[in-house]
């Protein structure tokens, strides 16, 4: 019994172990891991492995896993990797395991720079990676560091803004909430839908040449091939549709592409390894295969795979309706408890309110009172001072006059007795007397006492095999319908008012803390992008125009 090979498989989420026999090949591999997961849209997968020369690439189906020239390890190391992307996820996408594995693959394409994303869009795809993991944010649950230890942004975009963790956790709390009710399947699309139109996603860049031995990039994806300068991965010069291209092959190093249009040349350009030729051969094959699926009808298989997805969905949405309701239904409870609450301190509070008002008004009446009372005796003792001044007055008249005639009244005693003692002096005399009294009765009175004085007080390769130095593939185009539609589409941000609203104001936030300095090449090249009004629909269709001969010229000329 031949001895069994253990093998270890990484998916994005999760590691599989299995033991196969030396007999079985990648396809049973395959087939293995798929059932194990779940998954049925198989055809964007495939396992790839580090070769004996430490390069990466894809497992062949047809071969048996033991003649492949896999890394040798115990066990055999293998990753479970989408290896083709849709054109649009929100129309090919269909289980939710699939948009889950895009989802976890794009996310750390863009986390690790592989795939170029600028900082506005990052923050606003970090708001929805989070809403995919925690669900709704709750400030009961998702206290103050919550976001701390999670890998969220590209350390590029961190690097060049002048915000601490808790600023960069503030920001992206903030979109989060603003996703509340979206369930996290929901979150994992629209971060796709979004990423999809970042002009790096889901492009394969390889090193070739032209005829001239002019460096240049060719970038294989799910529309066709492109062209870029050496300096530039985020801007073609030159495209072609999958839908112009009828055969290609390689021969050694030189790669040559067949147009539909006989008149045109062939497309010729040079890579620097055989083993690159046979990777972009099977890339181009694949993305071919997928572009002409889109373009016809679905098949019955697929029809009830999304037939079955629209009824999981929506027994899901079902499911989080009822949950809500329920969510919603205690939430209206605990209001309505808290409003009886309040409102009843409310009620104690306002008599309390009332009580402390008529106590005040009490006070202020006595203390009104008060003053009256104390203005009245005021006034009664200044009365008071005023007569007794008054009697103090009159009774010195009084005595004063009091006293004259007293005196007055002993003189005349007196005079009289001396007037009866000396009856007999002369006439003189009593003409003497008679002016003295006149005398005594008129002298004037004492003047009254002065009235008393008053006071007033005041804020991110392929086949190993180097025997085989000759490889064609035949393409065929018939029977699609709307084969260049993809020139016509809107990016996300285009299309959806919301999230265009969200990624102007996280421009302008981020633009106060930016450090210009700290740039990198696509920096600069994306914001020349932005200025030119360029998007990466608008520049496919740019880098399509004129026939094939024309482009292929300019390819030569490059």
């Amino acid at each position: 019994m031949p001895k069994a090979v253990n093998v270890r498989v990484t998916t994005m989420d999760a590691e599989l172990e299995f033991a196969i026999q030396p007999s079985t090949t990648g396809k049973q591999l395959f087939d293995q891991v798929v059932k194990t997961i779940g998954l049925r849209e198989i055809w964007y997968f495939g396992l790839q492995y580090m070769d004996g020369k430490g390069y990466y690439t894809w497992l062949k189906l047809d071969k048996k896993v033991s003649s492949q020239d896999v890394k040798k390890e115990n066990p055999l190391q293998f990753k479970f990797r989408a290896k083709f992307f849709p054109e649009d996820v929100s129309e090919e996408l269909i289980q939710d395991i699939t948009q889950k594995l895009f989802f976890l693959q794009v996310k750390d394409s863009i986390l690790s720079d592989e795939v170029y994303c600028p900082p506005e869009t990052a923050v606003l795809l970090a708001s929805y990676a989070v809403q995919a993991k925690f669900g709704d944010y709750n400030k009961e649950i998702h206290r103050s560091g919550y976001l701390l230890s999670e890998q969220l942004l590209p350390h590029r975009v961190q690097e060049q803004h002048k915000l601490s963790k808790e600023q960069w956790e503030e920001r992206i709390q903030v979109w989060h909430e603003e996703h509340g009710g979206m369930m996290k399947e929901d979150a994992m699309l629209e971060y796709l839908r979004i990423a999809q139109d970042l002009e790096m996603y889901g492009v394969n860049y390889f090193d070739i040449k032209n005829k001239k031995g002019t460096e240049l990039w060719l970038g294989v994806d799910a529309l066709g091939l492109n062209i870029y300068e050496k300096n530039d991965r985020l801007t073609p010069k030159i495209g072609f549709p999958w839908s112009e291209i009828r055969n290609i092959s390689f021969n050694d190093k030189k790669f040559i592409i067949k147009p539909i249009d006989k008149k045109s040349p062939d497309f010729v350009f040079y890579a620097p390894r055989l083993r690159i030729n046979k990777r972009i051969l099977q890339l181009c094959m694949g993305n071919h295969e997928l572009y002409m699926r889109r373009r016809k009808p679905d098949t019955i298989e697929v029809q009830q795979m999304k037939a079955q997805a629209r009824e999981e969905k929506h027994q899901k949405q079902l499911e989080r309706y009822a949950y809500l309701s329920h969510i919603s239904s205690s939430l209206l409870l605990s209001c309505i408890s808290d409003l009886q609450d309040q409102l009843q301190r409310a009620m104690m509070l306002d008599q309390e309110r009332r009580r402390a008002e008529e106590e005040a008004a009490r006070l202020e009446a006595e203390r009104q009172a008060a003053l009256l009372a104390k203005e009245e005796l005021t006034r009664h003792a200044e009365d008071q001072k005023k007569s007794q001044d008054q009697l103090a007055s009159e009774l010195a008249e009084h005595t004063a006059k009091i006293a004259l005639l007293e005196d007055a009244w002993k003189r005349k005693e007196e005079e009289a007795s001396t007037w009866q003692l000396k009856a007999r002096e002369a006439q003189d005399d009593l003409i003497k007397t008679k002016e003295e009294l006149h005398m005594v009765m008129t002298t004037p009175a004492l003047p009254p006492p002065p009235p008393p004085t008053m006071y007033e007080h005041m804020d991110d390769n392929s086949d190993s095999e180097e025997n085989t130095s000759t490889h064609s593939a035949e393409l065929h185009i018939e029977g699609i319908n709307d084969h260049r539609n993809e020139e016509d589409r809107l990016t996300e941000a285009e299309k959806n008012e919301r999230v265009q609203k969200q990624l102007k104001a996280l421009t302008s936030e981020l633009a106060q803390a930016r450090d210009e300095s700290k740039n990198t090449q696509n920096d600069l090249l994306h914001c020349e992008n932005v200025r030119a009004g360029r998007d990466k629909y608008k520049t496919l269709r740019q880098i399509r125009q004129g026939n094939t001969k024309q482009r292929i010229d300019e390819f030569e000329a490059l």
